[in-house]
């Protein structure tokens, strides 16, 4: 993630340093200080929270194909040649140089 930043956005850039404090720092600090019920950031796979989301109940739905495609055009025509739109099953993967950072998919309760 530091790379992706490192790589498309200036160091003294505000939205940057908001980016670096807000959200990178704060799941840190979640995960390096926090356990049991004030724990709430879990950085695991999507394997591993696709089970998760099945073992509770949900079932995992299909993303429209044309939307899948337009995002994978627009992040290839219009952004840095190492940002990543994949596909794996029914996840949405963006990812930076090869590397998954989010994954994003669609459930419903059974």
């Amino acid at each position: 993630m530091f790379d992706m930043l490192e790589t498309v956005v200036p160091r003294e850039d505000r939205e940057r340093m908001l980016i670096e404090k807000e959200i990178i720092g704060r799941e840190a600090l979640n995960v390096i200080a926090c356990e049991g019920w004030e724990r709430v950031e879990r950085p695991e796979s999507y394997k591993q929270w696709q089970v998760r989301n099945m073992r509770a109940g949900f079932v995992q739905l299909p993303f429209d194909r044309e939307l899948v495609k337009k995002a994978a055009w627009k992040v290839k025509s219009s952004y840095h040649k190492d940002f990543v739109i994949d596909e794996d099953g029914r996840w949405l993967l963006q990812g930076w140089k090869g590397r998954t950072i989010f994954a994003i998919s669609v459930w419903k309760p059974t």
